[in-house]
């Protein structure tokens, strides 16, 4: 954790006295540790403590009577903020976008990962709002710190009190472990449906949000990795560095850019879904209603993932992804061994959650050697930290 910079956001709980113990461990483990608090967690701790022990001041206020904080510097400053405690008032606010105190000012702006450890009362912690404010904060990406079962502030003994400092120190640390584990490799990533077009109005496609591949290319870039995404027709994209876009309309053009950047990479994940068939003629004009029925001529795409598995170097890895309907397994298995692939990421339509335009997905990997890892529903940017991990295992 030597020179790492930590933002630690500290909101009105009582745990909040637990934060000046976490603040030295951190020191004197080498990292620079600035504070941000809401004004209710300066009941609990004081901002003159922190700004000792700191040597930062700690801020509080948006306004001052001469001067302001720069809750935009604050978020770019840190490698990561830490909202501890993360009361449930707070947890609300971070899931529904709301900003009315210079924390969630500088959370909404900061652009570096963010780590939560809750703290409440047992009741608060199980309500049907605070879960699904928590699975939010998954969705965006953030990493919950469990809270933990033992005595809390109202007497009662439950789940909710705020994990310990050394808990909340190792976390910490795993993260830093994991970061840049990929600085100099190079990852090719596809994202996104293709668009085939009929005439100049319509064309075949698919639901594919491109959310999973987004996520998987943004887990790279947080690795150390330098990311060329290759992205479909999507509604949203990502400005994450790192990551350098080329944006494509149809699978002609998607695999012209895939085989343009795969012998310049040491990873490549195809988790795009790119149409199998496209029209074998495209009309100049739209094509006006006259017959009860029409026929539309189709041929195959290019298989890109089997043209790069032909391609494929001894040091490059190679990942697909499939989505299937039936006998999932046996189709995921034979793409494997098809495509010389080195990993397939198999996602089912009849898992509940997973799949096209969900924020979560379920997923199963398939290796080279034959061992398979199944995965519980989690956010796609969870997700995308298995996949990455997998990888890293698999190259290391």
């Amino acid at each position: 954790m030597k020179g790492k910079k930590i933002l630690i956001g500290i909101t009105g709980s009582i745990a909040a006295y637990k934060i000046p113990v976490l603040v030295r461990l951190c020191i004197k483990e080498g990292a620079e540790v600035k504070v941000v608090m809401t004004p209710s967690a300066s009941s609990f701790v004081s901002p003159l403590v922190l700004s000792t022990l700191t040597r930062h001041k700690a801020e509080v206020e948006l306004f001052s009577e001469d001067s302001w904080a720069n809750h935009v510097a604050l978020g770019r400053w840190a490698d990561v903020m830490l909202i501890a405690p993360a009361s449930c008032n707070t947890i609300a606010k971070m899931a529904h976008g709301l900003c009315d105190n210079l924390l969630l000012s500088v959370y909404l702006s900061s652009v570096c990962p963010v780590i939560v450890a809750p703290a409440m009362d047992e009741d608060m912690w199980h309500h049907p709002a605070t879960q699904r404010n928590l699975e939010q904060l998954s969705v965006f990406g953030h990493r919950i710190i469990p809270s933990e079962h033992g005595e809390l502030a109202s007497g009662l003994i439950g789940t909710g009190r705020m994990a310990e400092p050394e808990t909340i120190l190792e976390t910490l640390a795993v993260f830093f472990q994991k970061k840049n584990r990929l600085k100099g490799k190079k990852a090719l990533v596809t994202a996104g449906p293709t668009y085939e077009n009929i005439d100049p109005v319509r064309f075949i496609g698919n639901h594919s949000s491109g959310k999973m591949g987004i996520a998987i290319a943004e887990e790279l870039a947080r690795q150390g990795c330098e990311v060329e995404l290759v992205l479909g027709p999507v509604h949203h994209t990502t400005t994450a560095p790192g990551i350098h876009i080329t944006s494509v309309k149809n699978a002609a053009q998607m695999f012209e850019a895939c085989t343009k950047l795969f012998p310049q990479m040491d990873i490549a994940i195809m988790s795009a879904a790119v149409a199998d068939y496209t029209p074998v003629e495209v009309s100049d004009n739209k094509i006006k209603k006259k017959a009860e029925n029409m026929v539309i001529e189709l041929k195959k795409t290019t298989d890109i993932l089997h043209h790069l598995g032909q391609h494929k170097e001894e040091k490059q890895f190679l990942v697909g992804f499939a989505l299937e309907s039936n006998n999932e397994a046996d189709y995921a298995l034979k793409k494997l061994h098809d495509k010389k692939a080195d990993m397939i990421v198999l996602n089912s339509l009849n898992d509940k959650g997973a799949g096209f335009s969900h924020d979560t997905n379920k997923i199963t990997i398939f290796e080279k050697s034959g061992q398979q890892t199944s995965y519980e529903l989690k956010s796609k940017k969870d997700v995308a930290r298995d996949i990455v991990d997998k990888i890293i295992e698999l190259t290391s």
